[in-house]
């Protein structure tokens, strides 16, 4: 069998905070119109006012991805800073209340907010998605059968969503609690072939439920413009190194799996009830307290799980020229995940005595300063 060239590519949604009071700000007609005439298709607004969200090229390696994700990341904080804003690549706010923010007036923005009622209003929300190219149907569904058994692990690393309002939620990815009351929504469910995942998805279209199948946003799917599997579980990340050692473990996780294909192996499948219990252990903790090996069935320290994984997808990671990123994972574990890191900043201010409000607002600088790191 002929190896796919396994391209990967990158979407990003970023949160924009006035420099001064670091509240989340509305992106102004001149900021769209500046960024587009830099980056053409590549930048877009998102459904809320007060976010924008970019894309990276199709990239053959995870170092092309890298200088195009840093030209994104760069352009669009130099545009922001002519208007006085800035970008943040958290998925919530630390402090922003939903009440106060409007949807995108764009008809598919507007249809969005009339099909999904008050539950679209609460979607202050921010995610990463990582595409890999697969050109064979058959082996999008084969591949997101047993891939879903990671999401978990990528959703602990990704972490970056821990207060809500204000509030320290007492969780790692608070995002994923507010995007599950969308419909079509969680982990996908298991498929024996491409027309069957057809069939499934054609039983709404078909009633004039959705239009097609980008109105299904499951945490993992077969794209529905591009020939690819798409990777929606992970918070979006505060530094480009971590976004790209997710996407990195992602395009070698999908080599690897398309390997045992290859050799007529497979990764074990579990029950999607097993995999949510572990989706759930990423969403309260992060990589704290570990996850369940559904093998051993024993609960496994998190850095004894991304060594095992490390390892798994050497070979491919070699093959794709990305070790150094899919290693990168072990930075995460030691430097803590940005939930973590915005608790430390939060407590550094409180014990210097500082009122909430101001420690909050220390953790949005902290946000602010992580966008930069590696531009």
């Amino acid at each position: 069998m002929d190896a796919p060239d396994f391209t990967i590519g990158i979407e990003e949604e970023y949160l924009l905070v006035d420099k001064e009071t670091l509240k989340l700000a509305k992106a102004p007609l001149g900021l769209m119109e500046a960024c587009k005439a830099e980056l053409d298709e590549q930048v877009s607004p998102e459904f809320l006012q007060c976010q924008i969200e970019i894309g990276t090229h199709v990239c053959g390696t995870i170092a092309a991805a890298r200088e195009d994700l840093r030209k994104l990341r760069r352009s669009i904080a130099t545009r922001a800073a002519e208007f006085g804003l800035a970008p943040i690549a958290a998925s919530c706010h630390p402090f922003a209340a939903w009440r106060d923010q409007h949807h995108t007036d764009r008809d598919r923005y507007n249809d969005l907010r009339r099909d999904l009622g008050g539950v679209a209003r609460r979607l202050l929300i921010s995610g990463m998605h990582v595409h890999v190219g697969l050109p064979d149907k058959e082996d999008r569904i084969d591949i997101l059968n047993q891939l879903t058994y990671f999401l978990p692990h990528l959703l602990a690393l990704s972490a970056s969503s821990p207060f809500w309002q204000g509030e320290d939620t007492g969780l790692a990815s608070y995002r994923l609690t507010i995007f599950d009351n969308l419909p079509r929504t969680g982990l996908p469910p298991q498929f024996t072939s491409w027309s069957a995942y057809e069939r499934t998805v054609d039983a709404i279209v078909g009633l004039g439920l959705i239009e097609d199948s980008s109105k299904i946003w499951w945490d993992l799917r077969p794209s529905a413009r591009f020939p690819t599997i798409e990777a929606r579980i992970c918070d979006v990340s505060p530094r480009m190194d971590t976004a790209l050692t997710l996407a990195a473990i992602i395009q070698s996780l999908t080599r690897f799996l398309w390997r045992l294909k290859s050799q007529n192996r497979r990764w074990r499948m579990y029950d999607n009830f097993l995999i949510e219990e572990n989706r759930w252990h990423a969403m309260r903790y992060g990589t704290t307290n570990g996850l369940i090996d559904l093998g051993q069935r024993e609960l496994v320290p998190f850095d004894v799980l991304i060594e095992e994984l490390i390892e798994l997808v050497r070979e491919d990671a070699e093959a794709l020229g990305c070790v150094a990123e899919v290693e990168g994972a072990r930075r995460i574990l030691e430097n803590g995940t940005s939930a973590h890191q915005q608790r430390q900043v939060y407590k550094d201010a409180i014990e210097a005595e500082l009122p909430v409000e101001e420690a909050l607002r220390d953790v949005v600088r902290h946000l602010m300063a992580e966008f930069h790191e590696g531009l």
